[in-house]
């Protein structure tokens, strides 16, 4: 019995983000409990991988934000080249309403928090903190909806969602690279080289693209440009067919999905959400930092899908997807607010002082946290209505 409800549990589509939720809470409740020095420690324990004296040696939390991540970016990576290429990014038209909604969702959350952080010069950095959208987590609020939100509404928000991960890789890529080691990048663009290969010559195998895939990691990482976006270019180099016609990126994306979605992102969570509440006041959340994070997810999501999605209807350039209406659209702009692992992700990227990245923490939870109620809420009125309606 045991066995079945687990297999249940993971089964149904809302486990990746129940989970998300669940590892969020237990490393709130550690980093609040006399475990918190051990949960540092063990986060900030140096693991060396070298040969000869000389490879990479990082505290564990930068192997889990630099090595398991770019595996996650993998995973995002792979999708987005099979939504190009035969889904929902295939056709231009499709992607109009969910693209100006993406960029509405990415810029409004951006420019609340620089407004509120404005001439400081140490927290202005973190202005992408707010722009991200977690896929999962979203995903797994509207599935505890079930069929009573329009299945239109979810292609709505995954290809929303989709688009903001694009998003946000490029921005990782434009603003949050170090010093440039242009020696490592030259280096790194030889497994380059064997990737494009294997991606046109439609090699079956996609163990040799894994290792120069890894390979290629290391180059980048040593480069100062952030690791997880040799992910990104080692899933556009998996082939879509192979020699048989048979889909090698398929085959992969999904075999990789359980372990990214069960394993690698509630490890990330529980290492990046402690967040510790001890001498944490009422006023520490409306200081500049946490309140534009958390006004960004909540507020500035709102007016940028929900406004821009609202324009551009208005204006004849598309329409709403079937069996969608205006408050569907509400509640799917306020899960879009769900930041959660991309906004701790760029957060880790914006700041190293601990007492910022509290603040992040801080800002992160509870707008993720406001966002998810108010968008199922929305949902959950959404779907009364319809039911009114249809009685």
């Amino acid at each position: 019995m045991l066995l079945r409800a687990i297999d249940n549990f993971f089964r149904h589509e809302a486990a990746g983000g129940i989970l998300l939720m669940l590892s969020a809470v237990a490393a709130l409740l550690v980093a609040n409990s006399p475990l918190l020095g051990a949960y540092d420690g063990i986060l900030s324990s140096r693991l060396s991988v070298t040969l000869n004296g000389s490879g990479l040696e990082k505290p564990l939390i930068l192997w889990i934000n630099d090595g398991l991540m770019a595996v996650f970016f993998f995973l995002i990576g792979l999708e987005l080249k099979r939504e190009i290429l035969e889904g929902k990014l295939k056709n231009p038209a499709d992607v109009v309403l969910p693209g100006m909604a993406a960029v509405g969702g990415m810029a409004a959350p951006a420019l609340i928090f620089a407004a509120l952080n404005w001439g400081n010069p140490q927290t202005i950095g973190g202005w992408a903190i707010p722009a991200a959208t977690d896929i999962a987590f979203a995903l797994g609020v509207l599935a505890l909806l079930g069929d009573r939100v329009p299945a239109a509404l979810k292609v709505f928000l995954l290809t929303l969602a989709i688009l903001d991960d694009l998003g946000a890789i490029v921005i990782i890529a434009l603003f949050y690279t170090a010093e440039l080691k242009t020696t490592y990048l030259l280096l790194a663009l030889a497994p380059l080289g064997g990737l494009l290969w294997l991606n046109a010559k439609g090699a079956h195998r996609v163990a040799p693209a894994i290792v120069l895939g890894t390979i290629m990691w290391f180059f980048v990482l040593k480069s100062g440009v952030h690791a997880t976006l040799a992910g990104v270019i080692t899933a556009f180099c998996i082939p879509m067919k192979d020699k048989w016609g048979k889909s090698p990126l398929h085959g992969l994306e999904h075999a990789l999905s359980p372990y990214v979605l069960y394993l690698i992102v509630p490890i990330f969570a529980f290492a990046n959400a402690g967040v510790s509440l001890r001498g944490v006041s009422l006023s520490d959340l409306f200081a500049p930092l946490p309140l534009g994070i958390a006004l960004g997810l909540v507020l500035g999501k709102q007016l940028g899908v929900f406004g821009l999605t609202w324009l551009v209807v208005k204006s004849g350039f598309a329409r709403l997807p079937h069996g969608v209406n205006w408050l569907h659209v509400y509640g799917l702009a306020c899960l879009a607010g769900i930041g959660f692992t991309m906004s701790l992700f760029i957060g880790a990227l914006s700041f190293d002082d601990p007492a910022l990245m509290n603040a992040v923490r801080l800002g992160v939870l509870s707008g993720s946290g406001v966002s998810a109620l108010l968008g199922y809420g929305a949902l959950r009125l959404a779907s009364r209505q319809d039911a009114t309606v249809t009685a």
